[in-house]
């Protein structure tokens, strides 16, 4: 949530951003509630002041025997005036909040200027695609090795859902391990494991809501949200708490389940692993000084990087434009990973800076070491990464013309020592 004072004082900057992330919000009636808000705190402060200085004059000539009905029944007048005025203020300030949900967070000077992805910059390209070979998709490969079985899944809840089995779900649960693995013990993150489910108020602070609620699998009966993401649960671990400020960078890693309406709406790639209303990922929060937050950034992209690194695989980061970052996001970096039977590029992880964007919203405050005013702090989140695509790339990138599959040295004391997927017989039998 922007500052209202902000709002107020860069109104054109606020534009550009609410026209560039397409968000519904009329400024001009925030502007306005605004300045009526001001004007009823004034004439209250004004009505309070009078009724102080009257009410002291009261006690005064009473002491002294005299009259004061008059003033008495002045002050009841006013007493009724000041209620009246604090239940205006009140509801200006309930469809002020509401509506200044709706602003989304504005893009940092040094986020690449555009409308939308087709703006975004390539910051680097690392490793290189494996040349030569076949180019079978996953999902080929999966039947191939039998570890993936999407008519059962579809039997099961429809287009958009995935079903592994054998060592496909093996392989899931040891890519899973693996990078909470990486995170804990290289990279300093506590590990939490959250509820898959949360309350309203989780998604208001950190920007899913109101905007994204149709995108959101919703529990009517408990007024609970499945979670699009562990970003949720674990920014919310210390909504309406202040940190100290020598406790942080606090950096906090987990695995969850992730559950988004709109994954698989458009009808395409939901056979495979590609575009799922349920799938994993590993995610990265930090909890930083707002002085060192684009400082924190940079490490925060280096950890989700590394997991592609140790897997040997191609990738590349993209700085996004102003025109493609999320609603709460004030700079984002992609990292897309290479998939040769998909021929294209894939999103595994953005890596964004929200500022205190979040933590206005969500009211994270940090108590400063040496005394003095606490003041809200930055939080940041990452992918650290999305598991499907991830797999999606592992296994079209290390396929070979039998169909076998073999496994990145890092992966493999997951998996029991296994060095390759071999097709099953079948499958085998059939490519011959």
């Amino acid at each position: 949530m922007l500052d209202l004072k902000l709002i107020r004082q860069e109104t054109d900057r606020v534009r550009a951003a609410v026209a560039l992330k397409h968000s519904p919000v009329d400024l001009d009636r925030i502007l306005a509630l605004d300045g009526e808000r001001r004007d009823l705190l004034a004439e209250v402060e004004t009505l309070k002041h009078e009724r102080n200085t009257v009410s002291k004059q009261i006690g005064a000539e009473r002491q002294l025997g005299g009259d004061a009905a008059a003033e008495m029944a002045r002050m009841r007048q006013v007493g009724e005036a000041i209620d009246a005025l604090d239940g205006r203020v009140r509801a200006v300030e309930e469809e002020l909040e509401e509506l200044q949900r709706w602003v989304p967070n504005l893009p940092h000077s040094s986020t690449p200027p555009g409308d939308s992805a087709e703006d975004n910059v390539v910051v680097r390209v690392e490793g290189a695609p494996r040349t030569g070979g076949p180019k079978r998709n996953h999902v080929e490969l999966g039947e191939m090795l039998g570890i993936l079985d999407p008519e059962r899944a579809a039997k099961l809840s429809g287009a958009g859902f995935s079903l592994l089995k054998g060592r496909g779900a093996q392989l899931s649960r040891a890519l899973i391990q693996f990078m909470l693995d990486l995170h804990t013990s290289k990279h300093g993150y506590e590990e939490i494991a959250t509820p898959y489910l949360v309350r309203p108020e989780c998604l208001v602070a950190t920007g899913q809501l109101p905007k994204l609620r149709e995108d959101m699998y919703y529990v009517g009966g408990d007024d609970l949200f499945l979670i699009p993401t562990a970003e949720v649960p674990i920014t919310n671990l210390y909504r309406d708490e202040t940190l100290r400020e020598e406790d942080l960078p606090r950096k906090l890693v987990g695995y969850t389940a992730c559950f988004r309406r709109e994954a698989g709406a458009a009808g395409r790639d939901t056979r495979g692993l590609l575009r799922l209303h349920q799938f994993d990922k590993v995610e990265l929060v930090k909890f930083v000084h707002p002085d060192r937050s684009y400082e924190e950034h940079e490490t925060l992209l280096a950890d989700a990087e590394s997991v592609l690194k140790a897997l040997g695989l191609h990738y590349r980061v993209l700085a996004l434009s102003a025109g493609d970052l999320s609603f709460a996001a004030a700079k984002c970096y992609d990292l897309e990973v290479w998939a040769p039977g998909e021929a294209r590029w894939l999103e595994v992880s953005s890596c964004s800076n929200f500022e205190d964007f979040q933590a206005r919203r969500a009211s994270i405050r940090m108590r400063p070491s040496g005394g003095g005013k606490s003041r809200l702090l930055h939080t940041l989140n990452a992918s650290g990464v999305a598991l499907p695509r991830l797999m999606v790339a592992l296994l079209e990138t290390y396929q070979d013309e039998s169909g076998a599959v073999e496994l990145p040295p890092a992966i493999r004391p997951y998996m029991g020592g296994l060095t390759v997927l071999r097709p099953e017989p079948a499958a085998a039998a059939r490519e011959r």
